[in-house]
């Protein structure tokens, strides 16, 4: 789940941003509504995290601008407002939560959670492609009798790669959905990421599943869709 949280104080934005990577979101963090309002026009995302009191352009406008341009990721509002005419108008601007600040880690992880359920590729606590199972808490990695367990990053990829079963998927595609904006990954970075990730799927037996369609990029195809 790709998820933008803006945050004007550094110093809360930095944990913020920190934990929810560590609990294997790609996290695209920045201080100010302008460089919000760019990557919304420019990007998609699963969730918008968003500080009410921004320099400018405020969390409640960039909700509403989100709103009126008829996307529907869910919205997390962060704010020291906390009283219920504070509460409503934000929800009336168009957030799905309110969160007040200092924001409590261990509740912010919840409503994360809850609220990704919310969004239209949502299929559950685990994805299945086949008989592939990759549950995406635990990270686990599941195929029929055997398991094994992936790092954040390669669960990540699978992640993108189960959602797109069958599709070619090119190497600016795979590197927009898995870096964060402004983290320019080295140039053999993905490379060295499919070779890891195709090692894991070798111990469960499904070290051939990625496929790498030359000049492209890559596919995700189990033993039953390939033809020859």
């Amino acid at each position: 789940m790709r998820i933008l949280l803006v945050e004007d104080d550094l110093e809360q934005l930095e944990p913020l941003q920190g934990i929810l990577t560590e609990a294997g979101y790609t996290v695209d963090g920045v201080e100010d509504g302008e460089t919000a309002q760019w990557l919304l026009a420019n990007k998609d995302y699963d969730l918008l995290i968003l500080d009410w009191m921004l320099p400018n352009v405020s969390g409640l406008s960039l909700c509403q601008q989100y709103r009126r341009a008829g996307k529907n990721a869910p919205v997390l509002m962060l704010t020291a407002k906390d009283t219920t005419v504070d509460k409503v108008m934000g929800l009336d601007a168009g957030a799905d939560d309110y969160l007040v600040k200092p924001a409590d880690l261990i509740e912010l992880l919840a409503r994360v959670r809850a609220l990704g359920r919310r969004i239209p590729s949502w299929q559950g606590d685990s994805l299945s492609v086949s008989d592939l199972q990759l549950h995406l808490n635990s990270l686990i990695l599941e195929r029929g009798s055997k398991t094994v367990e992936l790092s954040h990053r390669e669960a990540q990829l699978l992640e993108y790669l189960m959602r797109h079963p069958n599709q070619i998927l090119t190497r600016d595609q795979l590197e927009q959905a898995l870096w964060e904006w402004g983290a320019e990954p080295e140039s053999n970075a993905l490379t060295v990421l499919v070779r890891k990730l195709r090692h894991r799927l070798q111990i469960i037996g499904a070290g051939d599943w990625i496929k790498t369609v030359y000049g492209m990029g890559y596919s995700l195809k189990s033993p039953e869709t390939v033809i020859g």
